[in-house]
């Protein structure tokens, strides 16, 4: 089941499980999140398409984490005049996991266990970059070879 949502004054095709970047919301992470704004359902069922909303259906998604997106420059020229101005700016963003969509008459929910795991975090776990979580322990110290310990023992004598 997949469903259509208006958010931010976009739009998202979403179905259960999916995580998306919306325009930021209001919300601590892990916060439930709820989207009324349903334009289209499609389903077993067949498609359900709003006019322009669908009454009684919602999207219930949790809130993973409000970042800063991708830094988009401003670069201003008047060419033989001198002038030129550069400039950035960065808007913040949500990232959401969609839980479930109802209406229609049918229902759908997401199975899996929503962890609170930012994106930078999974897209350099999915590159090898992140650290292992696992503990590793101290290899014990090697001993020097018996031959350098001998050496040195000479030495001394």
């Amino acid at each position: 089941m997949y469903a259509v949502i208006k958010t931010g004054g976009k739009q998202y095709r979403v179905q259960p499980g999916d995580v998306i970047v919306v325009e930021k919301l209001d919300g601590d992470a892990g916060a439930a999140v709820n989207f009324g704004e349903v334009l289209m359902l499609g389903g077993d069922k067949g498609v359900t398409v709003g006019a322009p909303l669908i009454d009684g259906a919602a999207v219930a998604a949790t809130l993973i984490e409000t970042r800063k997106g991708e830094k988009i420059k401003i670069f201003k020229k008047i060419r033989r005049q001198g002038y030129r101005r550069t400039n950035g700016h960065r808007q913040m963003e949500s990232v959401l996991r969609i839980t479930g969509i109802e209406g229609a008459g049918e229902k759908a929910k997401w199975d899996g266990k929503v962890e609170l795991i930012t994106k930078a975090e999974i897209n350099a776990r999915a590159r090898g970059l992140a650290p292992r979580v696992e503990a590793v322990e101290a290899a014990p110290a090697k001993k020097a070879p018996a031959k350098k310990a001998a050496k040195a023992e000479g030495a001394e004598a």
